[in-house]
């Protein structure tokens, strides 16, 4: 890493021309997210999502699966005419019927998903390859006909033979496909595996690569880098990561790694991503860990006084990025592994002038009180025990 106290420039080992292409997102909380067990969106949940990833400026909605019929083609059908600036695309298997009810729908987009991988196409399937090859002409055809956008979806891409993927790729563009999601459908790859069936694919066909990459090895998002590297320009994201089983990469992730270690700023309405992560979160049931990467509270609370006397001096020694850029706010938390500074830093917020000799006698407390308890200090504890060190120390 090089750079002076403002700028950081990370030396990468791969060539990379990810900043001279545009970089697309194409957001799945409504479709892939929603196929989280347990996850039900009602409609007007479905409806208000749509609006702030809009607002927040994803590029390409998926709303749903419009053949489930029902409450489903309904929001589907309201988002779709809702005026918003993103595309709208609905989800359908290789089957003409299904693709219709997208277009009834009134989306601009279709994706068209195919299993690809030998193990889908023989249990999953009970089909050939040729069969395989036949559909997804004859979808995309279809399709296309109509004037939509389409993305062919190759399902378990991640274990389907390179040269049968290929050919895939191939009959889809034939037909006027616009592009191939690549799916880790069960997240089995890794960043440097990923890059190179990616780069082969695209000098293979020369199509637009979409990343669609699941998170059950903890590698989705660094996954999907590693295809944008490679020369991918879209990637299917969720907010929050949610999605089937470990969830697929999530949109905050992919957005604030592109800018601060690739390079390239989205120009997306970062400051909302707290706020729209805590509405998809308890749409869904569910809420935001603390832990959670970008849009968990932890991520700039600080304890350890080393790193919380850092941050006071200069936020940039333990913070990538200021926590307001995500909807966010520093926390300097008082427990067992505080240092005195940030003990005079937080009776400074309270109008409180502790001497640091107070500070230094304070700390053994402050840590065996966090240590009895569990957790860290609340304001109001941190002040009682004050008070009861003065009355024993009143000089």
């Amino acid at each position: 890493m090089t750079g002076d106290d403002h700028t950081m420039v990370f030396e990468l080992p791969i060539e990379s021309s990810v900043g001279q292409r545009e970089i697309k997102l194409d957001d799945t909380t409504l479709r892939d997210g929603e196929q989280t067990a347990g996850v039900v969106f009602t409609n007007q949940e479905k409806v208000r999502i749509a609006r702030m990833l809009d607002e927040i400026g994803v590029h390409q909605i998926e709303a749903g699966i419009p053949v489930m019929g029902g409450d489903e083609a309904e929001v589907i059908t309201e988002i779709a005419h809702l005026g918003l600036s993103a595309s709208v695309l609905g989800w359908n298997r290789a089957s003409i019927a299904d693709i219709k009810m997208s277009l009834d729908c009134g989306v601009d987009a279709v994706a068209i998903s195919l299993a690809t991988s030998d193990i889908h196409i023989k249990t999953k399937l009970q089909k050939d390859r040729a069969w395989v090859l036949s559909t997804i002409r004859e979808s995309v055809a279809f399709a296309k006909s109509n004037g939509v956008y389409v993305s062919v979806n190759a399902e378990d891409a991640s274990r389907t033979e390179l040269s049968f993927l290929i050919e895939y790729a191939e009959a889809a563009k034939s037909e006027g496909a616009d592009r191939i999601r690549f799916c880790d459908t069960i997240g089995v790859l890794d960043p440097f595996r990923t890059y190179k069936v990616i780069r082969e694919l695209i000098e293979a066909t020369g199509l637009e690569i979409e990343m669609h990459t699941h998170n059950d090895f903890g590698m989705a998002v660094a996954n999907a880098l590693a295809g944008l590297r490679a020369g991918a320009n879209w990637v299917n994201v969720t907010v929050g990561g949610l999605g089937e089983r470990a969830g697929n990469a999530a949109l905050e992730e992919v957005v604030m790694a592109l800018k601060y270690i690739e390079g390239i700023d989205m120009e997306m309405d970062t400051r909302r991503f707290r706020e729209m992560g805590e509405f998809v979160m308890n749409a869904a049931g569910r809420h935001v860990p603390v832990w959670k990467s970008i849009i968990g509270t932890n991520m700039f609370a600080h304890e350890s006084g080393i790193h919380a006397d850092g941050v006071i001096k200069n936020p940039k020694t333990y913070e990538v990025f200021s926590p307001d850029e995500v909807g966010l706010e520093r926390q300097i938390v008082v427990g067992k592994h505080s240092g005195s500074r940030t003990l005079e830093m937080k009776f400074e917020e309270y109008g409180i002038e502790l001497p640091r000799e107070d500070a230094v006698a304070l700390l053994p407390l402050v840590r065996t009180k966090a240590i009895q308890i569990k957790r860290p200090l609340f304001d109001k504890e941190l002040v009682e025990l004050y008070n009861e060190f003065k009355t024993e120390h009143p000089f």
